[in-house]
C-alpha cells in the first residue's frame, strides 16, 4: 500500500464501472494502472477525504474546469494540481490558453459538458478537444488520488499516465 492509497481498499477500475461516471469508464484504457475505491460521497471534498481516508494532500490531485473567452469564443480546459497547491489560473493558465478573461466554469456547464458529477470531475474521460493542463508537481508526486466522475468513489493512478493523456500538457501551474 502506498501513501496515496491511504486506508482504502482499491480494486482495478476496469472491474468496477458502476463506481465511475460513464465517460471515465469509457476512457480507462488510457490509464491502465487506475484502481478505484468506494467512499462516502459526503467526504468527497479533498480535505474531508484526506482526513477520513489517511491519504496525504500531496498525493491528492484536484481537477477543475476553467472557461476562457477571447473574441466571444469560449474555450474550456481542465487544470490539475495537487491539493497542497493552488493553480495560477489568472496568470499561467490564462496566458497558456491565449484568452483575455478566464474563470472557473459554471457548475452546471462543467457537469453538462463532462458528464461527471461536480466534486468528482477528473482528467480521465474529458471532452477530446479540451486541453488537460497538469502541474509538474502532480507528475512528480508519483501515485495520486483523483476523482472518478462521481462523488461516491476515488481513483488512484500513476501520475505519469495522466501526463500521457492525449491532450495533456505538463506545466508549472502552481502559485
Amino acid at each position: 500500500m502506498t501513501a496515496a492509497e491511504g486506508n482504502l481498499t482499491w480494486e482495478p477500475a476496469t472491474e468496477h464501472p458502476a463506481l465511475l461516471a460513464p465517460p471515465v469508464a469509457g476512457a480507462l484504457g488510457q490509464t491502465p494502472s487506475a484502481k478505484v475505491a468506494p467512499i462516502d460521497p459526503t467526504l468527497a471534498d479533498t480535505a474531508a477525504f484526506c482526513d477520513e481516508y489517511a491519504s496525504p494532500p500531496e498525493h491528492s490531485a484536484n481537477c477543475v474546469v476553467v472557461a476562457g473567452k477571447r473574441a466571444g469564443a469560449v474555450r474550456y480546459a481542465a487544470v490539475v494540481v495537487l491539493a497542497s497547491t493552488r493553480a495560477d489560473i489568472n496568470g499561467v493558465v490564462r496566458r497558456h490558453l491565449d484568452v483575455r478573461k478566464i474563470s472557473f466554469a459554471a457548475q452546471d456547464d462543467a457537469v453538462a459538458l463532462t458528464g461527471m458529477e461536480f466534486g468528482g470531475i477528473t482528467p480521465i474521460g474529458l471532452p477530446e478537444d479540451w486541453p488537460v493542463l497538469i502541474d509538474q508537481a502532480v507528475v512528480e508526486a508519483g501515485q495520486v488520488v483523483i476523482g472518478s466522475g462521481i462523488r461516491a468513489s476515488k481513483i488512484v493512478v500513476e501520475a505519469t499516465e495522466l501526463a500521457s493523456l492525449p491532450t495533456a500538457e505538463v506545466l508549472g501551474l502552481a502559485q
